[in-house]
């Protein structure tokens, strides 16, 4: 039987977690440098899920998405703030 992708990521990286079917409720665009930077917030979690790209993309608030990340922190204005590090979206 074939490993799929994220089989073979979440088996490589142990911090790693994949969640499917997930309803997105909340997503964001801003310009960082060359990057867009995107936060989108999911149904039932509090906290933000962050990634970068190149480009803008098509709203995904309401889509429901698959979605692989690690938690990390992040300082703002003194404060550590738990979030998402986003290596892989896709809509499901």
């Amino acid at each position: 039987m074939m490993k799929s992708d994220v089989d073979k990521m979440l088996h490589k990286h142990q911090q790693l977690t994949h969640s499917v079917d997930v309803k997105v409720t909340s997503h964001t665009q801003r310009d960082i440098g060359d990057w867009i930077q995107h936060t989108i917030m999911i149904e039932g979690c509090n906290v933000p899920f962050k990634f970068n790209r190149t480009k803008a993309y098509q709203s995904l608030k309401g889509a429901k998405v698959n979605l692989t990340y690690y938690p990390s922190n992040e300082k703002i204005a003194g404060f550590d703030i738990e979030v998402m590090r986003v290596v892989r979206v896709k809509r499901s």
